[in-house]
């Protein structure tokens, strides 16, 4: 078997709208097509021994074992390795669910497609549930454990946190999207202008004043002493004479800390003897020159959070220890504690397992034990220093415990160091007594608290306090996203994008969009190139200064990693045409349907899909739809816009020159079509389906009919707005036009624009796209033999895969089967065929060049156009 391509969805994408988070491998088993697993001698043994948790898969059959029972009596190994890459990663503590594999059009070759937690592990998942099934089909062995714990590792290294998860998983129950901003835990809740950032649990808002005295401790402590908080006395040193100075002011037991530690490292505690604190303050050293020293208080470890100056949990923490039995040492404890269910590798579990360091051995020596020390019946043995659930510790709820002067002095705290997410560590006996009642004392105040332990504690209530966290970001009203109007099709989705564009532009929005010439905000270009992916999606809505988003959306991006958002306001399909065919597994128009229709499938259910009810693979998925639907037409009587009109429903047509908004029977026209410069004085139909398009999206969205009627009054065509659609050069005697018309349904667009063109020598620059179907570029050629007088041939830059004979040879052909004696020449290079044909004109030429490279066209067009001004003056 070989692995021809792996790719991670990210968006709504082909297989699922609701599942974003796909892994789609191109397999292609080669001889084991032939081999169905019960042809396989001993296949359903072998995978049975090496993963017998597969019994849970219930496969098609859906009852447990199903998956098994599809193995008896013979399934295709892309069937296998799915099951197989779905239950590794649910080994490793990634619990997925959802695959699909399906075989291409080329027998043999296979999409293997399948949920993942984390893209790394998944694409991992992919490479070894191959080598898996290979093992298995030889009958060799295989450390499956092994796969098992690098997978884990793998999560651990590339995982959001427990804490940033916690609030993730809270945004999206609340539909608000995210992104992940880079490798870290910075990530960015909504979008556009209404984004809210956050990092572990510091938010956007936070105070980086309120950070800096959190963690620097002794500030924090002299701040709540002078505040009437109750703290442990001490002071802060450098070395061990003032050490010494200050054990004799305080006396034992005592705490050494570094003064800018965090997460308890560096710490020693329940210092008792001279010895222990020099070695203490060479620990704490190791993290901080300057540290503090102060009186050790008895009693139990709490954490208090406080969120927007609001208490929200209290937890009891208590380190890694183990209890003896008096029969087992210390070590077989530690493994037999880390047994517990509840524990597991890194944070995949509710607690995390024990394992055996410098803090333990060093706690061990303290008390002259070992690992192979066997502790008394009953007798707790603490293994470390510090209570934190990342080094095994455990916690307890005690929220609903908390005495109100308790509470009381919490939130106070919070304010006077000036957090917006607090963890205050409490030392004291309990927090049912006020502090200054049971000698308890305010230890330390945390900026970015773990939630971890409130979240899922070893005893005691959970707290969902990642709530509050989104309740504060996002207070009742605040909106999280921006408008999104998303734009689909064949043909014509640039256009129509520019066109709504402008008009939400002209509506006092600053708007970002996306097209297949660059990424703009505000009409200004900020990166050029094809931006029709969601990478590009993305940029505009990461951007904070942007309110309204119109992206258009191509087929590449969508095939590639799914879409760059995960619902819109309004999709707009403009037509489905024969272009890319034949590619990425797309090889029919239903193929292509699929595709495009991510797009409507993913606006929202009180959203809109506007549709061209001219095109007949548009309308086959009309009553599919979750989302409200409007039509538009360039002829009134088309049979789904009289439909739809006997339904009161809303449509938009070109109807005796006018462009019409129709609700029902009423109309509302927008204006003339003439009067809009897009359309050419009204000659170019296919203009004039991308300002049908583009206004009743914008009437759907609820701009005012005049607001959309002047804003195409003053859209004008240029090569600086509208590069390479219907670009037009005027010259003393001739015409240039170009445009990047580039499969039949372009051309057909441009011929039908040409018949009111007059001209008595129409010359074209035409070229075939190496990656299109043979009658693809046949059809090109025929249409070009159809609208031309002379035509010239060039050769693109990028051939994709064929020679220039072979490509120019079909255009050939095409033009021969036009039915016109067309006269031809071939020149490769576009620069010295425009040139060629500009040398041609004669009074009255227009010459059209259908260009892939549309700025070196424009450019020599305008240094024509130049010269010749400069020869008039």
């Amino acid at each position: 078997m070989k692995i021809e391509k792996i790719q991670a969805l990210r968006g709504p994408n082909i297989w699922s709208i609701r599942r974003k988070k796909l892994i789609q491998m191109r397999l292609d088993l080669e001889e084991m097509e032939n081999y169905p697993t019960n042809k396989i001698e001993g296949f359903r043994e072998r995978i049975e021994n090496l993963i017998p948790s597969l019994i849970t898969h219930r496969c098609s059959e859906g009852v447990e074992g199903g998956f098994f029972h599809r193995v008896e009596t013979g399934t295709w190994m892309g069937h296998v390795v799915e099951h197989i890459a779905l239950e590794i990663q649910s080994l490793a503590g990634m619990e997925t669910g959802f695959g699909r594999t399906r075989e291409t059009k080329t027998p043999g070759i296979y999409n293997v497609v399948f949920n993942y937690i984390e893209e790394s592990a998944g694409i991992f998942a992919a490479e070894e549930a191959v080598k898996i099934a290979q093992t298995l089909i030889e009958g060799t062995d295989y450390d499956l454990n092994a796969c098992v714990q690098e997978l884990r590792e793998i999560r651990e290294r590339v995982r959001l946190g427990p804490s940033t998860g916690s609030i993730v998983e809270e945004a999206v129950s609340r539909k608000i999207p995210w992104i992940r901003l880079g490798n870290n835990s910075l990530v960015q809740l909504g979008y556009g202008v209404n984004q809210q950032r956050f990092q572990a649990t510091i938010t956007g808002n936070t105070s980086s004043i309120a950070v800096d005295i959190a963690c620097n401790k002794e500030l924090t402590k002299r701040m709540l002493h002078e505040a009437a908080i109750p703290v442990p006395i001490g002071g802060l040193i450098e070395n061990e004479e003032e050490l010494k100075s200050i054990i004799n002011e305080i006396g034992y037991p005592l705490v050494i800390k570094p003064l800018d530690g965090n997460h308890g490292k560096g710490t020693s505690i329940n210092v008792i003897n001279w010895e222990s604190a020099q070695v203490g303050l060479s620990y704490a050293q190791q993290y901080s020159k300057k540290t503090i020293v102060e009186k050790y208080i008895k009693g139990y470890d709490f954490r208090i959070l406080v969120i927007n100056n609001r208490i929200v949990a209290a937890a009891r923490r208590v380190p890694a220890h183990i209890i003896g039995d008096g029969e087992l040492n210390i070590q077989k404890l530690i493994d037999k504690e880390n047994e517990d269910p509840r524990r597991g590798y890194g944070h995949e579990n509710v607690l995390t397992e024990i394992k055996v360091d410098k803090d333990t051995l060093e706690l061990l020596e303290k008390l002259e034990y070992t690992l192979e020390t066997i502790p008394q019946k009953g007798e707790v043995v603490y293994l470390k220093s510090t209570a934190n659930l990342s080094t095994g510790g455990t916690s307890i709820d005690v929220t609903d415990m908390v005495h109100p002067e308790n509470i009381m002095m919490a939130e106070r705290i919070s304010r006077i160091i000036g957090l917006d997410v607090c963890g205050i560590d409490v030392m004291a006996e309990n927090l049912t007594q006020p502090l200054k009642e049971n000698g308890g004392a305010i230890i330390e105040v945390n900026a970015a608290p773990g939630f971890r332990m409130h979240l899922a504690p070893g005893e005691g209530l959970p707290r969902n306090v990642a709530a509050p966290v989104v309740d504060m970001l996002y207070p009742q009203g605040k909106p999280f996203t921006i408008p999104i109007i998303a734009i689909t099709g064949t043909n014509g989705k640039t256009t129509t994008t520019r066109l709504i564009s402008h008009i939400v532009k002209n509506n006092g929005y600053r708007v970002g969009f996306t097209t297949s010439d660059g990424i703009y905000i505000q009409n200004m270009m900020l990166s050029k190139g094809d931006t029709t992916g969601p990478q590009s999606a993305e940029f505009i809505l990461k951007d904070p200064t942007v309110e309204f988003a119109v992206l258009e959306t191509a087929r590449g991006g969508i095939l590639r990693s799914g879409l760059g958002f995960s619902q819109c306001d309004i999709g707009v399909l403009t037509n489905i045409k024969e272009d890319h065919l034949g590619m990425n597994d797309i090889h029919t128009l239903k193929d292509l349907t699929r595709v495009k229709r991510v797009v409507l499938d993913s606006v929202k259910k009180n959203g809109w899909s506007v549709m061209n009810a001219d095109d007949e693979y548009s309308m086959k998925i009309i009553n599919d739809l979750e989302s409200n639907v409007a039509i538009f037409s360039t002829d009134e009587n088309n049979p789904y816009i009289k439909k739809f009109a006997k339904e009161g429903k809303v449509t938009c047509v070109y109807e005796e020159g006018f462009v019409t908004i129709k609700k029902g029977d009423w109309k509302i026209r927008i204006g003339k079509a003439k009067d809009f410069p897009i359309t050419m004085e009204g000659k170019a139909k296919f203009m004039i389906e991308n300002v049908l398009a583009a206004s009743l999206a914008c009437y759907l969205y609820g701009f005012a009919i005049e607001d959309i009627s002047g804003s195409l009054r003053t859209f004008i065509p240029s090569a600086q707005l509208t590069p390479g659609r219907l670009n037009v050069f005027k010259f003393k005697s001739f015409k240039v036009l170009i445009d990047f018309a580039h499969n039949p349904a372009g051309y057909e667009a441009i011929e039908d624009y040409l018949k009111n063109v007059e001209s008595h020598k129409k010359i074209g620059i035409i070229s075939g796209v190496g990656d299109r179907r043979d009658g693809d570029i046949r059809e090109c050629g025929k249409i070009a033999g159809r609208m031309f007088d002379y035509i010239i041939i060039r050769n693109e830059r990028h051939l994709r895969g064929r020679t220039e004979e072979e490509i120019n040879g079909l255009l050939i052909e095409g033009i021969q089967a036009s039915g016109r004696d067309v006269s031809y020449e071939i020149i490769p290079k576009e620069i010295e065929a425009l040139k060629h044909a500009i040398s041609m004109a004669e009074e009255g030429t227009f010459i059209t060049a259908l260009s892939d490279v549309i700025s070196n066209a424009i450019e020599l067009v305008q240094e024509y156009q130049a010269k010749e001004l400069l020869e008039d003056e």
